[in-house]
């Protein structure tokens, strides 16, 4: 794609405003369940130092109870100067006590609400995509989260999607109110719930909502593969920033490229398959650090396939790469391939992770009854929930 001339943004583009800290180029990881832990977000410091890399979700309940995988996801690196971290909750009372003691303790520097989780076992009581859909809750949620950190100077972000489908769509609402409880900042991955991952986002739908908040940035998310797409969103919406999420993938150097396409620099080219090869075991090294080798390795799987979009490497590599069973294997299957191969054309582009939908959203009998409900969802069990 081919980005817009950068100097028709100009006017429009200006550091991201996060409490006392400005953030430059307006660019934030999205937090990504299972992938945005610690490791993640240094390879991802590696080439852009000082963007907002946020901790994948965690539970205000488990926080509040205790819950040790919590604790541990929660954790930040030494070298981690601004700790993004994004809490997941419908109750205000308990999401409020999570980040009152979040705030107490010094364990954050930023805290973002999730309203975007489309999975059904979070929706069907009421959590994640369904907030929104029950604006005294939304509100209440964000009076409780907004009153907890501001005394600590914590600014809190909110990140939703567009509604429940498009018949139910809540997004202009929910960014007016975040609004008005004092949300430093908000983002919108502009798909329904109904739509998963499917499909193409509605840059529109981002503009909509530009126009009807106005006084606090808005961010857009949604099929940012390239550098030229950020600044494609930025021209298209008039949006203040951009959240990535399955465009960095297997391709952390991403936010490399964003810093230069924002600083109206050449792009660099996507790396050979040498250099490539080079952060993977490095990036499984560092989970090793975090998780022990063999939980590493098998967490890293994943991540072989997304490294390897793109190039040619063929089947039979895959598969070895997604069955690693050591650090010394994963060495081994990386030393065989040809360091000299580039990404086929348009290798950028191919989507990864989530690509299912649409959905049948599940929601509890009669949610939809009465939307000034203030009953607060059951989701005290759920422990493990996609970053939406």
């Amino acid at each position: 794609m081919n980005a817009p001339d950068l100097k028709e943004l100009q006017p429009t583009l200006r550091p991201l405003q996060l409490g006392a800290r400005q953030v430059w180029p307006p660019v934030v990881l999205a937090p990504m369940a299972g992938v945005t832990n610690a490791p993640f977000r240094t390879m991802c410091r590696r080439f852009a130092p000082g963007l907002v890399y946020v901790n994948e979700m965690v539970m205000a309940t488990a926080l509040v109870h205790g819950n040790a995988k919590t604790t541990r996801m929660a954790t930040f690196g030494a070298d981690e100067s601004f700790r993004s971290l994004q809490i997941y909750g419908s109750d205000p009372a308990i999401i409020g006590e999570a980040v009152r003691r979040l705030a107490d303790e010094d364990r954050v520097d930023h805290i973002d609400l999730n309203f975007g989780c489309p999975a059904a076992k979070v929706t069907r009581r009421g959590g994640g995509a369904a907030v929104p859909v029950k604006p005294n809750l939304l509100r209440a949620i964000l009076h409780a989260v907004v009153a907890a950190a501001s005394p600590h100077g914590i600014p809190v972000t909110a990140k939703f999607r567009m509604g429940i489908h498009d018949e139910l769509l809540t997004f202009v609402r929910t960014g007016q109110i975040a609004e008005d409880e004092g949300v430093a900042a908000i983002a919108l991955h502009a798909r329904t719930a109904q739509q998963h991952y499917a499909g193409e986002a509605n840059w529109d739908a981002i503009g909509e909502l530009k126009a009807a908040v106005t006084t606090i940035p808005v961010l857009g998310n949604g099929d940012i593969w390239e550098a030229a797409d950020a600044l494609a969103m930025v021209a298209h919406t008039g949006c203040d920033g951009v959240v990535i999420g399955r465009g960095c993938l297997g391709r952390p150097w991403l936010f490399g490229h964003l810093v230069a396409a924002f600083n109206g620099e050449p792009v660099p080219e996507s790396p050979p398959l040498g250099f490539v090869v080079e952060q993977m075991a490095d990036h499984c090294r560092l989970m090793a650090d975090l998780l022990g080798e063999d939980n590493a390795v098998r967490d890293f799987r994943k991540h072989t396939s997304w490294y390897m979009t793109g190039y040619p490497v063929g089947g039979e590599a895959r598969g070895r790469l997604s069955q690693i069973g050591s650090l010394a294997e994963l060495d081994d299957l990386l030393g065989r391939l040809d360091p000299t191969l580039v990404v086929v054309p348009g290798g950028e582009r191919i989507r990864r992770g989530h690509t299912n939908g649409p959905i049948r959203v599940a929601l509890p009998d009669g949610y939809l009854d009465d939307l000034d409900d203030m009953t607060i969802p059951d989701d005290g069990h759920v422990m493990a929930l996609s970053g939406g």
